[in-house]
């Protein structure tokens, strides 16, 4: 909000212009032997000023970053710090050296923490790989030999089983059962937990982090409680057997990992921007770790996560993701060199004739992707709407539902990255599953993977956001695979019964020239870069995982169809829709847009502003009081609205405490926010302070106390008719909070990032109406339906049970419900104040999303 310019004693008979005072704040960075101590003397007020005023901000919670004054801190900190060393490497001795170690140790501190957080998320990701298959597996049998080995290390080297596994039962009924209890127990306590300890840690995390590192400030979030709760509740998640997956909470809890372990370095603890880097960096480290792909993570990170991705952050990304998978492969969680199961080799080519298959796929993981955002969204409406109270309750049935209904199918019983690794192999060298490659059972086999298909996309959509560890990533892989297996069993079908078409002339004869395998890879892709609307990274990851050159040039063919189909939809991946319906204000920089209107028409006109001089102590506490705005413009007068300077209101509090703290200060002592006449007595005063009550009633409406020090003097301002179009690229590329506008140097008004937000989807709501009242009936009705359910089933099991079971229910309740909060729960999204021309700026007021209060 502010950057600070050093205290002048001497003032000007005229107020100098705003060039002037941009000059007047340029100290030179040069400074002689001689003058070392002056110069230290001169910043380090300063300096201290800005570092105390930053140990009591913070920032607040559902705020955002000011990147221009975060810049401008970190210069005021480089400046001081070139002052304080100035004439060091001269000296001579021990004091001299120990400075010039501190100065290597500060440069090299990037390169310290990025070793140590990828370090730290590759022995993560390991355990978290062996925790979540051994769970997977005890829900359908147990070693005999090891309780703690799941099946693969107990039949180590026998694909088709061995006598030390054994199942549960031999009766297929009590194995359901079994099945049943596991999932369900499993999904309980990971909701129990965390909705009990870390709210935050439920969902993917990938739309919030985007946003922070962006520049909103999400408390707790990141936290080492988050870290926990995710680290131990995403293994139990999957293995209740959700249509959920651990790629997008891998890159949470690698996020979560950077920031703990980054805030035990100072530099990283008071630089904001410093610590974005580190964000960008673990992001990249959590995609590789979940993938083993380590280029494909920097990509992923670039091409969806980051809003600002300099050179140094790509290397520091690069060498985060490096460790983490170096980490991972010397672990090596599943004893066959690979870093994740999927990972497959293909010694296979393709023909051009299957083009027109891959297109096919292509075009299904486009519609895939529309499909599943707009009714997963609907189904996010509900259940923020009707559910919110009811998470631990929902995550249970959820997980029990969808264990009836998988446990039948062989594709959906099973763990989805098993399945997956099952669908991408070849069949050859005895690799079978069930009869998949047998001929005999092909048509069986296509049924059961569309049933898996229809069955999966539903459950990913009634899946994906309730209160556990929960990313789509797998789950719409395993969607894509199965279709993808579908189609390349078909195709081969129909090789086989045409082998001498012309249209597969390019076979040759007594080779397989179909390989489904690689269309269940292809539909992977397809399906992964359809729900999230990425593709180079999608590209690079399907390729790491074959190591097959040849497959690159379909995957890309695939990739951009499934963009094609994707953008006919809407732009915007799920992460990107979930910022939307979760109100965070963020702008994409991948967006373009074309308003044809100033700046004029977004902003607020009528803006709550503070004369340079003449308001007195307690009116600025009852204006501060009175409402909750993050800052404030501050004006020559009320009537002339000379735009001066802009001060925060951290700054402000902050300065009237100060105040108050050093010297008495009266409730009737003048403010002044530039600097106050020489002849007046100002505050905090080097002069004795008066010792009787009449003194201190005559000096005290004489007292002045000096804000200058702590106003933005250069704030960034706009005209009144610059394009909206310039303003929102201002808000993208540099970072402020708040952009005034003046006009002939006089204050017009102020607009905010979710003022141009706000415009953006009234524009957008007028082309397409968004609002449904029939599907608002329907949703009332469903819920009237569920709650009748619940109803009926509480007094039947309370009748059975003779008063001693009671179940939540309408006539028979108990406490079910969950009683802490997820803060997500109460953001709703920025829409459009209806029937207004001129919107008005609200994101520096604390109420709605941004600035609410924590709970």
């Amino acid at each position: 909000m502010t950057s600070r310019s050093p205290n002048v004693s001497a003032q000007p008979p005229r107020r100098p212009s705003l060039p002037e005072r941009a000059i007047s704040r340029r100290l030179s960075a040069l400074s002689t032997t001689t003058a070392v101590t002056t110069g230290a003397q001169a910043g380090t007020t300063q300096h201290d000023l800005t570092e105390e005023i930053e140990e009591i901000k913070r920032y607040e919670d559902f705020t955002t970053i000011d990147w221009v004054q975060d810049a401008a801190q970190e210069q005021l900190r480089r400046r001081a710090r070139r002052k304080q060393n100035a004439g060091v490497y001269e000296l001579r001795g021990s004091l001299g050296w120990r400075r010039r170690l501190e100065d290597t140790y500060d440069a090299g501190q990037a390169w310290i923490v990025v070793t140590l957080v990828g370090a730290a998320i590759g022995l993560n990701a390991g355990f978290l790989n062996i925790i979540t298959e051994w769970l997977s597996d005890i829900k359908l049998g147990y070693c005999t030999t090891a309780f703690y080995l799941n099946e693969n290390f107990c039949c180590w080297g026998d694909e088709k089983g061995c006598p030390e596994w054994h199942r549960w039962s031999s009766f297929w009924l009590l194995n359901y059962l079994l099945y049943l209890l596991f999932s369900t127990v499993f999904a309980l306590a990971s909701a129990s937990l965390v909705k009990s300890f870390a709210p935050y840690a439920a969902g993917s995390g990938i739309s919030e982090i985007k946003c922070i590192i962006a520049g909103f400030v999400m408390k707790g979030f990141l936290g080492f409680w988050t870290l926990l709760i995710k680290s131990i509740c995403l293994p139990l998640a999957i293995a209740s057997g959700l249509s959920v997956g651990k790629e997008g909470p891998s890159v949470h809890y690698a996020v979560c990992t950077g920031n703990v372990i980054s805030r035990f370095f100072g530099k990283y603890k008071r630089n904001k921007a410093k610590t974005r880097e580190i964000l960008s960096a673990c992001a990249a480290a959590g995609v590789a770790v979940a993938f083993g792909s380590p280029i494909g993570g920097v990509l992923f990170s670039l091409e969806e996560m980051s809003s600002y991705f300099p050179l140094k952050t790509m290397w520091r990304s690069y060498f985060c993701a490096l460790v983490a998978t170096a980490v991972l492969a010397a672990m090596n969680p599943f004893w066959t060199g690979q870093l994740v199961m999927f990972e497959v080799r293909y010694d296979r080519s393709w023909h051009f004739f299957e083009i027109i298959f891959f297109i096919f796929i292509g075009i299904f993981g486009g519609l895939y992707g529309a499909f599943v955002m707009k009714w997963n969204l609907r189904a996010q409406t509900f259940r923020k709407k009707y559910l919110t109270k009811y998470a631990i309750l929902e995550a249970t049935l959820l997980a029990a539902g969808t264990a009836v209904l998988c446990f039948p199918n062989m594709f959906l019983r099973i763990d989805m990255t098993e399945s997956m690794e099952i669908l991408f192999l070849e069949c050859e060298a005895g690799r079978d599953y069930d009869g998949l490659c047998e001929a005999k059972n092909r048509w069986r086999m296509a049924l059961s993977l569309a049933f898996a298909t229809i069955m999966r996309t539903i459950l990913v959509i009634i899946s994906y956001g309730c209160k556990v560890p929960a990313g789509i990533f797998v789950p719409s892989m395993a969607v894509g695979a199965s279709f993808g297996r579908m189609v390349g069993i078909l195709v081969q079908a129909l090789h086989e019964a045409f082998p001498h078409a012309k249209f597969f002339a390019a076979c040759q004869p007594d080779v397989a020239c179909i390989t489904p395998g690689t269309y269940a890879f292809l539909g992977a892709a397809a399906a992964l870069s359809g729900i999230m609307h990425i593709t180079v990274s999608v590209v690079v990851i399907m390729f790491e995982l074959t190591g097959a050159l040849t497959y690159i040039l379909p995957t890309m063919i695939v990739v951009g169809v499934t963009k094609a189909v994707s953008e006919r939809f809407g732009r915007g991946g799920i992460a990107d829709r979930m910022i939307w319906f979760n109100g965070f204000p963020f702008l994409d920089n991948k967006e373009e847009h074309t308003f044809g209107v100033p700046v004029s028409q977004v902003m607020t006109s009528e803006v709550t502003s503070l004369p340079s001089s003449g308001l007195t102590l307690r009116a600025v506490e009852q204006l501060m009081a009175q409402n909750k705005y993050q800052g404030f413009p501050v004006v020559e007068d009320g009537s002339s609205k000379i735009l001066i300077g802009y001060i925060g209101r951290t700054e402000l509090r902050y300065a009237i405490d100060r105040s108050k703290k050093e010297s008495f200060v009266s409730s009737n002592a003048r403010c002044f926010f530039t600097q106050p006449p020489a002849s007046a007595a100002r505050t905090p005063s080097v002069r004795a302070p008066p010792v009787t009550f009449d003194a201190i009633e005559d000096a005290s409406g004489q007292q002045n106390v000096d804000f200058s020090r702590f106003i933005d003097p250069v704030p960034l301002a706009v005209h009144p008719r610059l394009p909206l179009e310039t303003v929102m690229e201002l808000f993208k590329k540099m970072g402020p909070r708040v952009i005034l506008v003046e006009y002939r140097g006089r204050l017009a008004g102020l607009v905010t990032v979710k003022d141009c937000l706000k415009y953006q989807f009234k524009v957008e709501a007028q082309e397409t109406s968004t609002h449904d009242p029939a599907l608002e009936m329907r949703q009332e009705k469903l819920w009237s339906l569920m709650n009748h359910a619940a109803d009926w089933l509480a007094d039947k099991v309370l009748s059975i049970s003779g008063g001693r079971i009671k179940l939540s229910g309408g006539r028979a309740s108990i406490s079910l419900e969950s009683r802490a909060e997820d803060p997500r729960d109460q953001f709703t999204p920025i829409l459009a104040s209806p029937g207004r021309d001129i919107l008005d700026g609200t994101e520096d007021v604390d109420q709605g999303v941004e600035l609410q209060s924590r709970r």
